[in-house]
């Protein structure tokens, strides 16, 4: 969000040097300081618009949402066609899920004489959240254009090329956004998810990344000699609480809603803080499953430690990481006495004040991957994450290719873990099995720019269009799950695997074909296959990926058979097993919290 700036000297009252210091104290985030400076300078100029802004600009900051609005909206009565108010109010709307009257804030915006980047970037997120990618982009390009030391607008263009497939231009845009905003921490989270897609990055260098973060946004947070409100008791009740800005239809909640339903009541009392602005009926459905819900959407980091805190909480279990909306810096203030991240992210956070990270001995071999979390390793026995099966999904069905006479691979990923890297293997898949096809759906392939660019790829190496079916999302359930009727064979992508994806496929009786990395992110598909007995499709190599591939594609006796086997392989296995894996993870914070005691008993 911009702040209003007035350049040149001002009046002896002072307001213009508070509207100059307002908005460097927004710029280092100095939220609350910069709030009271526009308050006490809106008693001597009550109209003034630039005070309003920024006093917006810091509620925003603040995580007030409806009450910045109302700000951006009181500087607009003062000043009709002010950039930034109009800029900032659409963005807080779009925040508040008013994307039309934040388009509608924003094309106004566009139309005044002042030509700025700021609107063209808020515009550019509201189109890409419409699938509308190319579109996106051209604003994109116009705001760097008129700005092109425009942070928010580089930042924008990171996410299109990561959505496109390229991580590497996508890393480059983060790093040029960051260079121009070393502060934005979105930016500089933005940076260390994109890096897991890399394939050829060092994984020692990528540790290090998260570290520097952390040095720069989260350790000057932590408090030295913490109190907490926990008995210190090995045998009474835990309060342990899960904190997510996902809690809604998101992937994550697939593997934890089994949690929730299974834990043992007597034994732990369970919260969740949800930092949701737009829920929905699964947020609704999940608020009725734990003993307590805070909703901290419209909370600042700093207000929602303190309510942990007084709560109580004994283990505090992060679901995000890096990834978009996290409330990392929550647990940079270590509100309860023992933190946890899990699920939602491949890789360390790089927090000193978070405790462990949730994984298993596939995911995470011992003496692999140690050395590259800031957190300590904690393996539970039979795969880190339990899976709830789809309601919706229809059965199995018959293998197409029996029908067809052709194999049909598939991948219903996120498009950005289909990498350059990744569409020269799966082109070699292709030439290798005479007549296959590949079918993509994801997010974005209804953009008709974004399929030809993807098309374009593959014909790169050899794969023409019309062995290609690009498919953007399916809206139901139900529609989606069937197209997994179509397929034969799952690829699952590298070095930034496939998690809710794999379950999906094998549930509907699609082998996954995987390669086994040196990371959690590129392992994942390692213990998922392990649990579904498919350990022969875990590939050591890129060569023997491809020839896994088409040895399967190859054998349609064996493909009919895991076909009408899968479901109820996966329905034995432990991964679909709540009960049993809510046991071994309620042990593992019994154990977290003895070591807790012994070390301030």
């Amino acid at each position: 969000m911009r702040s209003g700036r007035i350049r040149g000297p001002g009046p002896a009252d002072g307001i213009e040097e508070a509207i100059s210091r307002s908005a460097h104290l927004n710029e280092r985030g100095c939220f609350e300081e910069s709030a009271e400076l526009c308050r006490r300078a809106l008693e001597r100029a009550p109209g003034r618009a630039e005070l309003l802004n920024n006093l917006g600009v810091a509620l925003a900051g603040l995580r007030r949402w409806e009450e910045a609005a109302a700000s951006f909206r009181k500087a607009l009565e003062s000043r009709r066609d002010f950039g930034p108010a109009l800029n900032n109010l659409a963005a807080v709307l779009f925040m508040l899920g008013e994307g039309e009257r934040a388009a509608a804030m924003l094309e106004r915006a566009l139309a005044g004489t002042e030509r700025q980047a700021e609107p063209h970037t808020n515009l550019a997120t509201l189109l890409w959240r419409a699938g509308r990618w190319s579109e996106a982009r051209r604003h994109l390009e116009e705001g760097l254009r008129l700005n092109p030391g425009c942070a928010e607008a580089w930042e924008g263009m990171a996410v299109l090329k990561r959505d496109a497939g390229d991580a590497e231009g996508a890393v480059a845009c983060f790093r040029k956004a960051l260079e121009l905003k070393p502060d934005s921490m979105r930016a500089a989270s933005g940076l260390l998810l994109t890096l897991n897609y890399l394939p050829d990055a060092d994984p020692l260098e990528v540790y290090r990344e998260h570290r520097a973060w952390a040095r720069r946004f989260a350790d000057p947070l932590a408090p030295r000699g913490a109190r907490y409100l926990s008995q210190p008791s090995q045998d009474r009740p835990l309060h342990v609480a899960y904190l997510s800005p996902d809690f809604k239809r998101h992937p994550v909640m697939s593997f934890l809603r089994g949690v929730l339903e299974a834990h043992d009541r007597e034994r732990f009392r369970i919260s969740c803080y949800a930092s949701v602005l737009r829920p929905d009926q699964i947020t609704a459905e999940l608020r009725a499953l734990g003993d307590g819900w805070r909703d901290i959407s419209q909370r600042p980091d700093e207000e929602v430690a303190r309510m942990i805190r007084a709560d109580g909480v004994d283990i505090l279990v992060e679901l995000a990481g890096h990834t978009p909306n996290h409330r990392l810096l929550v647990t940079a203030r270590k509100p309860a006495p023992v933190q946890v991240t899990w699920l939602g992210y491949p890789n360390t956070t790089g927090l000193r004040t978070i405790d462990y990270r949730l994984s298993d001995a596939l995911a995470d071999p011992p003496g692999m991957t140690d050395h590259l979390h800031s957190e300590r390793l904690w393996r539970l026995p039979g795969g880190f994450s339990c899976w709830r099966p789809p309601v919706a999904a229809p059965e199995a069905g018959p293998l197409p290719a029996s029908a067809r006479g052709r194999i049909t691979f598939g991948s219903f990923n996120y498009l950005g873990k289909i990498t350059p890297r990744v569409v020269e293997v799966w082109a070699e898949i292709l030439r290798r099995v005479a007549g296959s096809r590949l079918m993509l759906k994801c997010s974005g392939l209804e953009d008709r720019e974004l399929r030809e660019r993807t098309a374009a790829r593959f014909r790169r190496w050899g794969v023409s269009a019309e062995r290609l079916e690009l498919l953007s999302l399916v809206p139901d359930e139900a529609g989606h799950y069937g197209l997994y009727r179509q397929l034969d064979i799952a690829l699952d992508p590298f070095p930034y695997n496939g998690t809710t994806t794999t379950c999906d496929a094998l549930w509907m009786g699609v082998p996954v074909v995987t390669l086994a990395g040196r990371t959690h992110a590129a392992r994942v598909g390692v213990t998922l296959l392990a649990q579904a007995g498919l350990e022969e499709l875990i590939a050591s190599d890129e060569e023997g990926y491809v020839r896994t591939a088409v040895e399967l594609a190859g054998d349609l006796e064996r493909l009919g058979s895991l076909r009408q086997q899968l479901r109820e392989r996966l329905r034995r296995s432990a991964l679909l097993d709540a009960a049993g894996f809510t046991r071994r993870l309620e042990e593992a914070y019994r154990q977290m919290w003895r070591e807790w005691m012994e070390r301030h008993g």
